[in-house]
């Protein structure tokens, strides 16, 4: 996953393109250690790219029954003005063009 994601990055930069990492997380029964490890990875292609990492889409969101399907992974349709909350302060400087602090 970092190999694919940091050339993707990579690529991106080399184009001159904006880049926004979003990071996943994973559900709990993957084991403390391993979503750990998987979390990890978005803040590491973060720094070592200089490129700002958003905030993860289903934060608030995921552990709301009334906004996720019967999986428990995936949001409903009344999630999607949250999800957008939730990148909207990280994405909307990258709309518009601007530098984003990459610490934020």
């Amino acid at each position: 996953m970092y190999q694919n994601l940091s050339r993707i990055i990579t690529q991106l930069l080399e184009n001159e393109t904006s880049v926004l990492l979003i990071p996943i997380q994973l559900p709990p029964n993957y084991g403390q250690i391993y979503t750990a490890k998987f979390q990890e990875v978005y803040q590491r292609l973060a720094e070592e790219h200089e490129v700002v990492a958003g905030k993860f889409l289903l934060d608030g969101i995921a552990l709301k029954t009334d906004l996720m399907q019967a999986d428990g992974i995936h949001p409903k349709a009344n999630a999607q003005k949250l999800i957008l909350d939730n990148i909207w302060p990280f994405l909307q400087p990258v709309l518009d063009g601007q530098n984003i602090d990459s610490k934020s």
